[in-house]
């Protein structure tokens, strides 16, 4: 198999990792998920924004300036995504890019990184009710297939039920994952709290919310009916400003249910923003976790 969508995303990765980004994916990504039981390695020098129970303040003591411990995880990390589905991705993000092309770029990004650090990685979504899981590899082989899996099926796929992949996820994964679940603010929205209070006891949970593009203002395609939406109606001010409050009241509803669960998440609307809010997200969960 070629890694076509791999070498693509490798370059996407290159274009546009700032220096903000690079602290995470030059390979301090092991950092973000280290817990409290892990193997001792070795010191190093402090660096704001470590946390102070890692500080050795013997060794810091003896060598007159601020020391931390470095630990190695006890075994490999297991990350899983979960993807949305349904015609929906097929639309546009904010940035008029296609969701569907967001959300793989975004996928392939987090698989990339996961597979530099040598680490396991796999993807679950459902089309149309039937569930597709990849199990947990290493290679980019793998990556490859399920990224041009899901890119296949959702451009034929019509409904999405984004709580019946995190309901196997919750009946058929006992081992502790990393799991991102790229969706959308309607996903977000629909996603049971019950299933999420009992998955945040399992598994660390983050986010991604991939921008819808509005209805209003402009030329709109309505993938669920396969037609361009009237000038009259993506012109009209009025449905514009019912269509901002709506909104607005949906992602205030998303962001105090993901806060209520403490669930890290971020939003994401073109490939250029995929990397950077992709290390803010690894660095805010970090925090987290070491707080």
């Amino acid at each position: 198999m070629i890694l076509d969508y791999v070498t693509r995303i490798k370059a996407n990765i290159a274009i546009h990792t700032n220096i903000k980004a690079t602290s995470i994916l030059d390979g301090s990504y092991k950092s973000v998920f280290m817990g409290r039981s892990l193997n001792f390695e070795d010191l190093r020098e402090y660096i704001p924004g470590d946390s102070i129970r890692d500080i050795d303040w013997k060794a810091s003591s003896r060598s007159r300036s601020l020391l931390v411990k470095r630990y190695v995880a006890e075994k490999k990390h297991n990350i899983l995504i979960i993807f949305d589905s349904g015609a929906k991705m097929n639309a546009h993000t904010d940035k008029m890019e296609s969701k569907k092309d967001v959300a793989v770029f975004t996928a392939g990004t987090l698989s990339y990184l996961t597979y530099s650090n040598g680490d396991f990685v796999g993807a679950l979504y459902n089309i149309d009710g039937k569930m597709r899981y990849y199990p947990l590899r290493t290679r980019l082989y793998d990556i490859e297939h399920f990224l041009s899996s899901y890119d296949k099926d959702v451009e034929k796929s019509k409904k999405s039920d984004l709580n019946k992949s995190l309901e196997y996820l919750l009946k058929n994964f006992r081992r502790k994952m990393v799991v991102f679940v790229i969706t959308d603010m309607a996903g977000i929205h629909s996603v049971s709290d019950v299933i999420l209070k009992k998955l945040i006891c399992q598994h660390d949970m983050l986010f991604i919310n991939i921008n819808d593009a509005d209805v209003t203002g402009g030329k709109t395609f309505k993938v669920e009916k396969e037609r361009y939406i009237p000038e009259f109606v993506t012109g009209s001010k009025k449905l514009a400003k019912l269509e901002r409050e709506l909104k607005t009241k949906i992602l205030n509803e998303n962001e105090k249910k993901l806060v209520h669960h403490a669930i890290i998440s971020t939003d994401i609307g073109s490939k250029e923003d995929i990397t950077l809010k992709i290390s803010e997200l690894l660095e805010r969960h970090r925090y987290a976790k070491s707080h």
